[in-house]
This record gives structure tokens, C-alpha cells and sequence, in this order.
């Protein structure tokens, strides 16, 4: 585990430590290995959130475009540490208060999902208004199945063309477009952007 780190290649676009809006704003990664999933060391690069078991990276955020792209690590537990209360809490609400409406969570690495109920989803779901959605990409199967079981599909988009595995060779605008015209065309929207650079 200690050898997966957040995507680093969009940091000539976005650093969170940089952002004065970010609740990361200031912090310095050491260099030595201090946080640990159940007693295995990750990479000093994923931000604590408050959860025992899921850490992140803001990766990329625009607060004219109103979107935010954010990977997640480690075990999403939503029995046991009510981890969506966390990100909630800590991250999304942050972000919300400068009307990011718009939010992508890559999941790749995200390897377990325990759910509870759906009450900070829907809350969250009601935030980011009319004009706002969230996606999920790649996001794992089983986790996708478990995401149904508890209904978290009526809030967060998943599934089918958010497969975007060649994610890292796009800019994040790009993969932010890419995403945004898939959710319009589900939701039978115009889906082109315009003057997106």
C-alpha cells in the first residue's frame, strides 16, 4: 500500500497546499511514512480527512468552472467510520462554501465499501443545486454493486461511460468535459461546453 500515491502530474495546474480556499491549504507532506490503514503505511501524499480508513488528494479544482476532481484511497466505510460524514464535513462542504458544484471522485484505489445509510449522500446531492452533479470514476465493480445495495446510485453518477481509464493522460479540463458531456446526455441535457479553455 505504501507504494500508491496520489496523481502528481496535474500539479502544474492545482495544488491544494497553494490553495487559500482549500482545506488544505499550508500543510507540508513529510517525507517519512506516518499514516497507516490497518496497520499497513501509506503514502505521505494522501491527505487524513478525519477517517481511520479513507484518505484523498484534491487533484484539480476550478472555482470558475465550479468543479473539483478529488482520488480517494484505502477503504470506504461508511459502517464503521462514517467516512461520508467525513469527506463531507471536511472536504465537500469547504469546497461548497465557493459554489464548487461540480464534483469528480476518482476511485481506482479505492478497495473496500461499507455502506450505511444515505443521508449525508443526499444531503450532499441537495448542496450542489440544479446545475451540479457528482461523478464517480472508476470506481470498482463490487463497490459500484455495494453503491446500489444502499441507494447511493440516486445521487451519485457511476457506471458506463465515467470507465475512463486513460484519465491520466488528459488534461484535467479535459477530463472534467468529458465527464460533464456524458452526465448531460444521461440526463438528456445539451451536453457541449463552450469556450471551455
Amino acid at each position: 500500500m505504501h507504494t500508491i500515491e496520489p496523481f502528481y502530474n496535474w500539479e502544474k495546474h492545482y495544488k491544494a497546499e497553494e490553495d487559500l480556499r482549500s482545506p488544505f491549504f499550508g500543510r507540508q507532506y513529510a517525507a517519512q511514512y506516518e499514516s497507516t490503514i490497518y496497520g499497513y503505511y501509506i503514502h505521505p501524499q494522501w491527505d487524513y480527512i478525519g477517517s481511520e480508513t479513507l484518505y484523498i488528494k484534491i487533484l484539480f479544482v476550478d472555482y470558475t468552472k465550479k468543479i473539483a476532481i478529488i482520488e480517494l484511497f484505502g477503504e470506504w466505510n461508511d459502517t464503521l467510520h462514517n467516512d461520508i460524514m467525513h469527506l463531507k464535513r471536511a472536504v465537500l462542504d469547504r469546497l461548497m462554501r465557493y459554489d464548487i458544484n461540480q464534483f469528480i471522485l476518482i476511485g481506482e484505489n479505492v478497495f473496500n465499501f461499507h455502506g450505511s445509510d444515505d443521508c449525508y449522500y443526499e444531503e450532499w446531492f441537495e448542496d450542489v443545486e440544479e446545475d451540479g452533479w457528482i461523478a464517480a470514476v472508476n470506481f470498482r465493480n463490487f463497490v459500484q454493486e455495494e453503491w446500489k445495495k444502499y441507494r447511493i446510485d440516486y445521487y451519485v453518477n457511476f457506471g458506463g461511460e465515467l470507465e475512463v481509464l486513460n484519465w491520466r493522460t488528459l488534461k484535467p479540463i479535459r477530463l472534467y468535459e468529458q465527464v460533464h458531456n456524458y452526465i448531460m446526455r444521461r440526463l438528456g441535457a445539451p451536453s457541449s461546453i463552450q469556450d471551455i479553455d
